[in-house]
């Protein structure tokens, strides 16, 4: 396992340019970075700075954002999908995350989900003649994303495993998980082998990992366990100077 810190919030307020971003993440003894939407981000001088640094991009977000689960938007989703391919291919990154949309309260939940497996084989698709990963995303609705209609990492597995494409998997976020009432060892059992990516935060407040409440090193000892050997996404707010934040961190993760 390696660190990849999102360089959206980390090294944020010590560098404005989004390239310095990257070699201060160099600097810190980090090998790979991801980030957000892509489109208001300098993507050809993200590419040299990754270039000059030799620091790796772990993802991006397919954008713009568009339901999985409202049929009406899935013609523009299928587009953001090519263009975010594309730019994907042009700053070097190997993995898009995607997320379901809201909730339909008039439609059924079985049928949003089949709806949502639908339009994510046509995306897979694409991904796969792109050479490039999709990460379907759970993202918590007690805290920052009230009426989100995947927040269960049961049911993200459910929906990679329905689609089928070796180019889907789960982009599992712990933060997101733990806000949820999720145990990782329950969930990821006899199943990790759909899941692309991690992401980590504490709880509660999604700051840096020891800052909060999780176990960390059971957290990290359940991925070590199921053989994991990827980047760990520090997706976290960092409550203090990114360099502090990251020494607490690593000493929670053990990484």
């Amino acid at each position: 396992m390696y660190l990849a810190a999102c360089i959206e919030w980390l090294f944020a307020a010590e560098h404005p340019s989004f390239p310095d971003r990257i070699h201060a993440a160099k600097a810190a003894g980090l090998t790979a970075v991801e980030f957000h939407l892509w489109r208001d981000k300098p993507l050809a001088a993200v590419r040299r700075a990754l270039d000059e640094t030799g620091v790796r991009l772990a993802s991006m977000v397919v954008e713009p954002r568009r339901s999985l689960i409202d049929p009406a938007q899935h013609e523009e989703f299928l587009a953001a999908v090519r263009d975010s391919l594309r730019a994907a291919k042009e700053a070097s990154a190997p993995a898009l995350v995607v997320a379901s949309g809201f909730t339909r309260p008039d439609v059924s939940r079985q049928e949003q989900h089949d709806i949502a497996v639908g339009i994510l084989k046509q995306a897979a698709a694409l991904a796969e003649q792109a050479g490039i990963l999709l990460l379907l995303e759970p993202l918590n609705t007690r805290v920052e994303h009230p009426g989100m209609f995947l927040d269960s990492t049961a049911e993200g597995l459910d929906m990679v495993e329905e689609v089928g494409s070796p180019n889907l998997r789960l982009l599992y976020d712990m933060y997101h998980s733990t806000v949820m009432g999720e145990d990782p060892a329950q969930v990821l059992a006899g199943r990790f082998h759909l899941v692309g990516h991690i992401q980590v935060a504490d709880v509660p407040g999604r700051h840096q990992p020891g800052n909060g409440t999780v176990d960390w090193p059971r957290y990290v000892g359940v991925l070590r366990d199921l053989g994991y050997a990827g980047a760990v996404g520090l997706e976290y707010k960092p409550e203090g100077p990114t360099l502090e934040t990251l020494a607490t961190a690593r000493a929670a993760l053990g990484l």
